[in-house]
């Protein structure tokens, strides 16, 4: 009977992500077309479209060999395998849609496995619909939420393999590389923690070796890029040098940004030390990532895709979940409205209501980072896992 429950959990969950994803795709649809400034009045807005052609894949180039590209290694493959079959940025985009899809559908079945209907959290959230095809980062959610499956079963190889893989695509599944060596430290199984980051590490660079030695300025790019670039529209650090006027240059966000990045982590592990003696170090991953974008420079849109599998694994509280969704919904809505008005464009908003959203969602961060620290329930894939 139990076998029944799993079976039918799991074709709610799929169902869902593929309903979820169909609209999603709906909803990109009217941007399939010319470049014209309708990805901001229509919302359909996604980096897939005119990267075909910036980065140069209609002429089959290969990315970091022959062509630019600001993005980790994986991610440049993954663009280009989608550009093989395409003949236009139309069909790029649904190429690119089916294997993204794909991926949203490996991650849902995962977290089905790993927590039960709490795979919803994923499959059913609005965020999902709106950020699917905007960018790749279903690739490296994908490649963590396995990671995560394969840690709390123990095969801790596969786990890093997973986080190495996902590392190489968007650099934040290494940062789930910290709790989960931790738990295995506290189990003084140093050995596997060793085994773990071992193998995130020399996956990660067994994928970027080839190309940082054959085109080391080429593969050098995303890292130079991530550095030189300013505080985002989405990021705190541009609020504060918007009304304050500090920190002032990028080398000072920098440096501040990590800073406060590491301080807030260090926070939030002694109060949840403090309050929950012993919990399970693994869920850290949560407030780790919540940290991460509170504190980052760059808070692209598609970056909450990387918190919906947490609702389900560490936090699957209704409530913040869906103050969440309503915030992220609101700077989806501002921030390309926002961008319609400074083009000129009818259906435009001013900036200040897009900072509103702004400070709405990480208001509704910081409320989460609360109730994680104080959680006193059992996280649902320990159950899961028992």
């Amino acid at each position: 009977m139990e076998a029944g429950r799993d079976r039918t959990t799991l074709a709610i969950v799929l169902g869902a992500t593929l309903l979820t994803l169909i609209l999603g795709f709906v909803q990109k649809s009217p941007c399939l077309g010319p470049w014209d400034g309708r990805q901001y009045t229509l919302l359909c807005y996604s980096d897939i479209v005119p990267l075909f052609h910036t980065e140069r894949l209609d002429e089959g180039a290969v990315p970091y060999l022959e062509a630019d590209n600001e993005d980790p290694v994986l991610t440049g493959l993954a663009m280009a395998l989608a550009g093989i079959p395409a003949d236009s940025s139309g069909s790029f985009f649904v190429w690119n849609a089916l294997m993204l899809s794909a991926l949203g559908l490996v991650t849902a079945g995962v977290l089905a496995r790993v927590a039960g209907r709490r795979a919803l959290y994923f499959a059913a959230a609005p965020t999902l619909l709106v950020y699917a095809f905007v960018n790749w980062d279903l690739l490296a959610v994908a490649a963590a939420t396995l990671g995560t499956w394969a840690f709390l079963r123990r095969r801790d190889g596969l786990a890093g393999l997973a986080l190495g893989m996902g590392a190489a695509a968007k650099l934040y599944p290494a940062l789930l590389v910290v709790p989960f060596a931790i738990a295995r430290l506290r189990e003084r199984r140093v050995d596997r923690a060793a085994l773990l980051a071992g193998a995130a590490a020399g996956t990660w660079a067994a994928v970027n070796l080839p190309f940082a030695v054959l085109a080391p300025e080429r593969w050098s790019l995303f890292f130079r890029f991530s550095a030189e670039r300013p505080a985002d529209w989405d990021s705190i650090w541009h609020l504060t040098q918007r009304h304050v006027g500090w920190p002032g240059s990028t080398e000072a966000v920098n440096l501040v940004a990590g800073v406060a990045f590491v301080a807030l982590a260090v926070v939030l592990w002694f109060a949840a030390s403090r309050l929950r003696p012993g919990f399970p170090a693994w869920t850290f991953a949560f407030p780790l990532l919540v940290a991460f974008l509170l504190t980052g420079k760059v808070y692209s849109p598609q970056f909450s895709l990387w918190l919906l599998p947490w609702f389900a694994l560490a936090l699957p509280h209704l409530p913040v979940f869906l103050a969440f969704s309503a915030a992220e919904m609101a700077v989806f809505v501002t921030r390309f409205r926002w961008f319609a008005e400074m083009g000129g464009l009818d259906g435009g908003v001013p900036f200040w209501a897009f900072e509103a959203a702004l400070v709405a969602r990480a208001a509704v961060l910081v409320w989460a980072l609360v109730l994680w620290v104080r959680r006193s329930e059992p996280e649902p894939a320990q159950e899961a896992a028992s």
